[in-house]
């Protein structure tokens, strides 16, 4: 009895179909040529092989859905870890949804002249979503408090302007860019973290650097508006983004004076 053991065979890395190819000497046994039945069964094999391949090599749909999975995780890590370190300037713990930023943008007035602001873009959701939209990158105006995101969104958005500062300043910080005007104001800012006299300010600064009717878009988790009705504005809300985490919705405001407030379409 030999008690030698065989040496383990070493895995190589071969498509199918190759294997299939070189050893077709022993597919069809020795040295002769394969007659009809055997040459029928080499391709049918040869077929099966290819096709197996194929089913195996992920497909670019299937590639992009990889990739979009993987940065969407990546995201929510550097969301949770800056809400972690400043949760009141963060205040969420991931970025928005796909379906709540694509209700944001869906209300940017983009036919108005002038630049779109976006207050607290974070790792950019929302402002993916404006550009899918058909946005002009180079309209964008994005202020980012951490600088963690403003590098981020430097990387993702190379044509847009972005500014790493605080964006309750909204009046200063346009007034250093010159005052140019803005067609609409986007905001994913966490306003209920903030007293209600620096949520007013910011709107009132919105208004007044904005056309009458041009929109201030603001997503929210609560069940009432981050600011409350008042003269020279109205303010208009959509369904509730059960989809996101946590359920969300948009509030719209407008700087023309009405009396009533009618549910905003989308």
């Amino acid at each position: 009895m030999n008690d030698h053991k065989r040496p383990h065979a070493k895995a190589i890395d071969v498509p199918v179909s190759d294997t299939v190819d070189s050893h077709e000497d022993i597919l069809v046994g020795g040295d002769r040529s394969p007659n009809r039945r055997e040459l029928r069964l080499l391709k049918e094999l040869k077929f099966l092989a290819r096709r197996a391949e194929g089913e195996m090599r992920p497909s670019s749909s299937a590639r992009e859905k990889a990739k979009k999975l993987q940065l969407k995780v990546i995201d929510e890590a550097r969301f949770l870890r800056n809400w972690a370190g400043n949760p009141l300037k963060t205040g969420a713990v991931a970025p928005s949804g796909q379906e709540l930023s694509r209700l944001m943008a869906h209300f940017v007035e983009a036919d108005r002249p002038g630049v779109i602001v976006e207050l607290g873009p974070g790792t950019g959701a929302v402002t993916q979503a404006l550009v899918e939209r058909g946005v002009d990158e180079e309209r964008l105006v994005l202020i980012e408090y951490s600088p963690d995101f403003c590098t981020l969104l430097r990387e993702r958005f190379p044509k847009a302007r972005i500014l790493c500062g605080n964006a309750y300043a909204l009046g200063e910080v346009m007034a250093e860019l010159g005052n140019p005007p803005i067609a609409s104001v986007i905001s994913g800012l966490p306003l209920f973290t903030r007293p209600l006299p620096e949520r007013q300010a910011l709107l009132a600064d919105a208004m007044r650097l904005m056309g009458p009717g041009a929109p201030f878009i603001q997503f929210s988790y609560a069940l009432v508006p981050p600011v409350k009705r008042a003269m020279g504005y109205t303010i208009s809300r959509t369904r509730w983004v059960l989809a996101n985490l946590p359920p969300a919705r948009v509030w719209l405001y407008r700087a023309v004076v009405s009396e009533t407030a009618s549910p905003a379409t989308a």
